[in-house]
């Protein structure tokens, strides 16, 4: 009897974990619904928080006792000022220029998105968090060079087919979130990057 006991406990708790999730998403969906932009930002800019502090505790091993706050923040503005305005921007710009929700629309936005746009946005990045970790321009620029050609690589071997899949499955509301769920990966790297002196 005992066994059956902490069965049922168990699957009464992971229900509960997964109602929890469940409203936790919609809540998350009606917020976005009202706020769009806002919430866009906002989750912009904490998963390039998130993905900082996994550069810092799981590449880099910091340790609590090392952890730079004073970092996650600048990254976490970055985010927010830059991440989640650019990129939420240009989605909607995206959806203008190519129009529909076919596997060729996606490829297409996909192309424009990772030859166009991704140069650009990492250069851009990788400048500002040079700018805000205190380098001059003679610094950011040399460490533009160094870093800049590896970035862009590593940016071309995970973006291409989390691209296709968002712009066919995903609503253009949401693709900035997966987008920043995926790039907590991405950020943690792009972090390291541009942390790194």
């Amino acid at each position: 009897m005992p066994c059956t006991e902490g069965l049922i406990v168990e699957h009464t708790d992971g229900l509960k974990n997964t109602m929890t999730m469940a409203g936790l998403w919609r809540s998350y969906q009606a917020l976005m619904s009202k706020h769009p932009w806002t919430i866009q930002i906002i989750t912009a800019g904490s998963l390039v928080g998130v993905g900082d502090v996994v550069s810092q505790q799981v590449i880099e091993r910091r340790g609590l006792a090392n952890h730079s706050v004073r970092r996650t923040a600048k990254m976490m503005s970055i985010g927010f000022f830059f991440v989640g305005p650019v990129i939420g921007g240009w989605y909607r710009v995206l959806d203008r220029l190519v129009v529909g929700e076919t596997k060729s629309a996606a490829l297409k936005k996909m192309v424009l998105d990772q030859v166009g746009f991704a140069p650009c946005f990492l250069g851009v990045f990788l400048g500002i968090s040079g700018t805000l970790n205190g380098l001059t321009v003679e610094q950011n620029v040399a460490k533009l060079k160094r870093d800049y050609t590896d970035a862009l690589v590593a940016n071309y071997y995970l973006w291409p087919p989390v691209q296709i899949a968002n712009f066919y499955f995903v609503p253009l509301h949401h693709r900035l979130a997966v987008v920043q769920i995926v790039a907590v990966i991405w950020n943690s790297y792009l972090s390291w990057k541009a942390n790194k002196m």
